[in-house]
């Protein structure tokens, strides 16, 4: 069972679990619970075999079936219904499933990773989820803080982000500046490890330099950051961070902040910057 918050990169922490078992040769078949129609259930999972319904014209096999011998991922499982939380717990009690309209059980190996946002005790209280098929699940528990609390992982998770996307968009990007990982380990992250891979992914819609800077990631997130209450010294920071890499052209370093050049002529008033034209390290 892994649970945290929204974006906090459950899923990753499956793929992960699958590919470091025994079974990392076999399937890692997904299920996402929360979008899985009431009257779809047991077909999406289970399968159907020919003339189970109208329009059934040959066997289908579901999630579980199709895992065989390798890993069903229940994501979201807190959303999933309790006719459903009965039929999965009966699966994984058995480990064999019945197709819809078949008479035969079909015996499996699979194992299964499961994963919600929402707090499973809570839930069980609140009769939303099966205590029974929480204790079945619940053999081994991984907690995912959110990144507010483990900012010291940002570095390393923007570093696989920006290798994800390279291989993506066949780019050569070789990782961030030492001004733009300090403003991204500042932040607080609502969105966690999605919210964090969306900013990456942004920068790539005008590719950076050899690295991403300050001035290379998108706008509304600055403006975010700028929000979070964690301003003015960051943003004059920021502010001579672009200055120096545009070489103090002021209507290119205006483009770059997506200002008009009187709006950076205020900033640079407001924070007493003057004009340095000497090489600063990063």
């Amino acid at each position: 069972m892994i649970t945290g918050e929204t974006g906090t990169g459950k899923e990753l922490v499956a793929e992960s679990i699958h590919a470091q078992s025994p079974r990392k040769r076999e399937p890692l078949v997904r299920v996402n619970c929360a979008a899985l129609p009431d009257s779809l259930v047991e077909s999406e999972l289970f399968g159907y075999d020919r003339g189970a319904f109208t329009g059934a014209e040959a066997v289908k096999k579901g999630k579980f079936e199709s895992a065989g011998d390798g890993s069903v991922f229940l994501d979201e499982i807190g959303d999933m219904n309790p006719y459903a939380q009965a039929k999965i717990l009966r699966s994984i009690e058995r480990k064999e499933i019945c197709r819809l309209g078949g008479n035969s059980n079909i015996p499996l190996n699979f194992r299964v990773i499961a994963a919600t946002n929402r707090d499973p005790e809570g839930l069980i209280i609140s009769e939303q989820f099966r205590s029974d098929l929480y204790y079945r699940l619940d053999v081994a528990r991984v907690h995912i803080p959110p990144l507010r609390d483990r900012k010291e992982d940002i570095p390393l998770l923007a570093e696989y982000g920006i290798a994800k996307l390279n291989r993506r968009y066949n780019r050569h990007i070789e990782g961030i500046s030492a001004n733009a990982r300090s403003m991204l380990q500042r932040y607080n992250w609502p969105g966690n490890v999605r919210e964090l891979m969306n900013v990456l992914e942004a920068t790539y819609i005008d590719p950076p330099g050899k690295k991403i800077r300050c001035r290379n990631l998108p706008r509304k997130f600055i403006m975010r950051f700028e929000s979070s209450g964690r301003l003015p010294n960051d943003e004059r920071r920021f502010i001579v961070s672009t200055l120096l890499e545009s070489n103090w052209n002021k209507s290119f370093a205006a483009q770059k902040l997506k200002w008009s050049r009187m709006t950076l002529y205020r900033k640079m008033a407001k924070y007493n910057i003057v004009e340095n034209r000497r090489p600063e390290r990063d």
